[in-house]
């Protein structure tokens, strides 16, 4: 079984039409208290960070065009328009577009996470005049989430031209440990999305999404929900969230097993990772990524492995052993490449469905773990650190750069 400290460090993260609203008529319901991701919005830090970053702005724009909504119709315009509008906004800050509200850097992944959960919490606990029942509260927020993570927004120009390219991030965790924290795949995805990178093959589009930390939303089939739409129409895909420290990692095998580690709603789950159809569903799945050609690519100041160790029970075993090399023949999967939480469990989901689409011979995808985004020195404790440091956006600016140097070896290999 992988540590602890490798199982906190491992992680870092749509259907184009909307849900059609629920049936029937509206039934008033009593509004739901505030997840524990939302509870964490009360404290000092995620109120700094959304006001150097000009993004306190968004909540209280998004509450007052929420509550003139006199209809679950109008409702559901408000949320669409502005969850899409926080994605377009975080993606132009990252890439320089417009002012940068404030003296945060412009790579900082932070303001759109805790911005998103400021209106999330507003949609969960809103009770509106005219009633709105658990089903479509429940629908406000699945398109709050959608829209405001890109996952609506992936576009691909018409023609052949370009090649076309797929990558995801998650969001920051580990919050309970360090508030501060921000995740280098986040702002890898806000950095990427919707820019054109050279490869030795020609040119290539990229277009990101993001994912949250919540077992749930992984057993509610987030990721295939997401993917699905694409994976046929793309040149390659990566899934990508944080890892180990002082390194990056092409996982070579993803398991089948969640390991129970707490979420960002601090909830843990141990069992099979749930999937469609679990008959035909398999302990491991591999990486197609052109993992030679990433390793041996001078991509950054960061090495890369093509990482192969996963923990296995061996067929006819009982205990779970480490086996450096890959899976053996039969075995219950215990622990990936990327162990055995959500890192894990997008590499697992993504590449499953990539071979149950028929695309395993043809489309090149997996799992790339980043180093983990540290701060810089001094500014180590949480206790008493600040959010941020010169040493902190070096680091993440310095990761996000190789994930784009990652990215265009393997789309040119």
């Amino acid at each position: 079984m992988t540590s602890l400290r490798v199982r906190i460090g491992i992680l870092g993260l749509a259907l184009l039409a909307g849900p059609v609203a629920p049936a029937g008529p509206a039934a008033a319901a009593t509004a739901p208290s505030p997840t524990v991701e939302e509870r964490r919005l009360d404290q000092a830090v995620p109120r700094e960070i959304l006001e150097r970053s000009g993004f306190d702005t968004v909540p209280p724009r998004f509450n007052r065009a929420l509550g003139a909504a006199r209809s679950y119709a109008q409702a559901r315009k408000v949320v669409v328009r502005q969850g899409s509008a926080l994605w377009k906004r975080a993606v132009d800050r990252a890439q320089g577009r417009g002012p940068a509200g404030g003296d945060l850097s412009r790579d900082d992944d932070r303001p759109l996470y805790w911005a998103r959960l400021a209106m999330t919490r507003e949609v969960r606990t809103w009770e509106p005049s005219f009633g709105l029942s658990d089903a479509q509260r429940a629908a406000l927020l699945d398109e709050l989430e959608q829209t405001s993570r890109g996952q609506t927004a992936v576009r691909y120009p018409a023609g052949e031209r370009l090649k076309r390219v797929l990558v995801t991030g998650f969001d920051p965790f580990t919050l309970d440990r360090d508030i501060r924290i921000s995740n280098p795949s986040g702002a890898s995805a806000l950095a990427l999305d919707g820019t054109v990178i050279e490869t030795a093959d020609g040119p290539a589009r990229v277009e990101t999404v993001v994912f949250p930390v919540r077992w749930q939303d992984f057993t509610d089939q987030t990721v295939e929900r997401a993917l699905r739409p694409y994976l046929k129409r793309v040149d390659l895909f990566t899934t990508v969230s944080q890892g180990r420290v002082g390194r990056f990692d092409v996982e070579r095998t993803n398991g089948a097993w969640r390991g129970g580690f707490a979420d960002n709603d601090t909830v843990g789950v141990t069992g099979t990772i749930p999937v469609a159809d679990p008959g035909s569903q398999p302990q491991w799945t591999t990486t197609t990524l052109p993992y030679k050609a990433i390793v041996d690519a001078d991509t950054g100041r960061f090495p890369v492995y093509d990482h192969t160790s996963v923990t296995e029970i061996p067929a006819g075993e009982t205990q779970p052993v480490v086996r450096p090399d890959g899976p053996s023949p039969g075995s219950t999967a215990r622990a990936g490449g990327g162990g055995d939480y959500l890192s894990n469990e997008i590499a697992y989901r993504a590449t499953l469905l990539r071979d149950r689409l028929g695309l395993h011979d043809v489309l090149p995808g997996g799992h790339v773990h980043t180093p983990v985004l540290e701060f810089g020195a001094g500014n180590t404790d949480p206790a008493t650190g600040t959010v941020t440091d010169p040493g902190f956006v070096r680091n993440r600016l310095d990761i996000i750069a190789q994930v784009r140097a990652i990215i265009s070896v393997a789309a040119g290999a």
